[in-house]
């Protein structure tokens, strides 16, 4: 096991009528600015609950972020924080709106000329405004951990950012929200946390064996409880595991002690930033074209996953880790997500070429777990996605 430090900050507040707490973890003297989507939470009663919890507070609100929220648009936001002394964040929506309160979050603190040198030059971030989430589509993980990515429309990126200061002081998990959330949705959300546990778990050995475990217990309950939330938003069981797996997936625990990959993420955010499609969508175009392109190096943590989460107990390693594979794309077009780029665009003749270029300009010389991953296998791997 590797060597690692592990601190989490963010109080989770989880089950029903979990809302009305929000009150009690604001201070009470605060002004807020509550951010928020694309206004559904107006219809399935969410932002009514909210703005109840928040009735003795002072509030102001932002709306329309998008799913991967654009920087152009969370510079109006920034706008009203700093033109009207907003002190603290209420995120109530999904990884989008709680990834770019986080963006704000560094923003409004940021003592330079240009926001998006916060992402482009990658710098940490210690000390954010204090912000806290209501989650209304379980997915990213986002509401338990320091991470966040932003696009920026102008010129088709799609960065990362983090740092300790950008931890939710407090996040609020209500299983029921999930009834309101469409079917392509759940199925990008469960997607999401799966994808999330394989980037840090299809690597290569590292004698973590508690690591492993949580991870595929993460894996078999998603698989186990997908068929019922699609089935039955209602199914209040499934519905709260399938929200505390996805925050499980990616609140840093199952990465501490072991080598994480990554590069599919950051490959996919390429694809997001290019056709903006579905995050989810991307890491199963690219996914398993990664795990085939890179089978020797990933080949005894495929069979391990094929072993103990797909039951598949014949065959050699190889054999093993690629039927772990192919039931993966399998377990992908059950929840009805397509696996190949030409199933979503047409346009994409060169662009495999393209993002090699733009990764050599970047400087990103290798990813995935053994760094070896270069601007060239990106351009096979996406080509393999074709």
């Amino acid at each position: 096991m590797l060597n690692f430090d592990y601190k989490n900050p963010t109080k989770i507040i989880f089950g029903k009528g979990q809302i009305e707490k929000v009150s009690s973890e604001i201070p009470a003297d605060a002004k807020v600015l509550m951010l928020y989507g694309g206004g559904s939470i107006q219809k399935n009663g969410i932002y009514d609950q909210v703005s109840k919890a928040l009735s003795n507070h002072t509030v102001l609100e932002f709306g329309g972020i998008e799913a991967n929220p654009k920087y152009h648009t969370l510079l109006k936001a920034l706008e009203i924080i700093k033109k009207e002394n907003i002190t603290f964040l209420l995120a109530v929506g999904g990884g989008s709106v709680i990834d770019g309160t986080k963006f704000l979050s560094s923003a409004a603190l940021y003592e330079g000329d240009n926001p998006w040198d916060i992402l482009k030059k990658a710098i940490r971030t210690e000390v954010g405004m204090p912000f806290g989430t209501v989650l209304t589509l379980p997915a990213t993980g986002s509401e338990m951990n320091s991470g966040a990515v932003i696009s920026n429309e102008e010129t088709k990126e799609k960065l990362g950012m983090g740092g300790p200061g950008l931890f939710p002081q407090f996040s609020v998990l209500d299983p029921e929200v999930i009834q309101s959330i469409p079917q392509r949705q759940l199925a990008n959300g469960i997607m999401d946390s799966f994808t999330h546990v394989l980037e840090q778990y299809i690597t290569y050995p590292a004698g973590a064996f508690l690591q492993d475990r949580i991870a595929e217990g993460i894996l078999q309950t998603l698989v186990e409880i997908a068929p019922r939330i699609l089935k039955n938003t209602s199914d209040y069981e499934a519905a709260s595991n399938f929200m505390w797996c996805c925050t499980m997936a990616l609140n840093g625990l199952i990465q501490k002690g072991v080598p994480t990959d990554w590069a599919t993420h950051g490959i996919g955010h390429e694809l997001t930033a290019a056709f903006e499609i579905d995050h989810a969508r991307t890491l199963s175009i690219i996914g398993p074209n990664l795990y085939r392109y890179k089978l020797d190096n990933k080949k005894e943590k495929l069979a391990q996953f094929g072993e103990r989460v797909w039951g598949i107990t014949s065959g050699t390693l190889e054999e093993k880790a690629t039927a772990a594979i192919d039931k993966t794309v399998a377990f992908m077009h059950s929840l009805g997500i397509d696996t190949k780029l030409s199933d979503y665009t047409k346009d994409y003749d060169g662009f495999a070429q393209k993002i090699k270029a733009r990764f050599e300009e970047r400087g990103w010389v290798a990813m995935g777990e053994r760094k070896d991953i270069t601007p060239t296998d990106v351009e096979k791997i996406i080509e393999m996605s074709y």
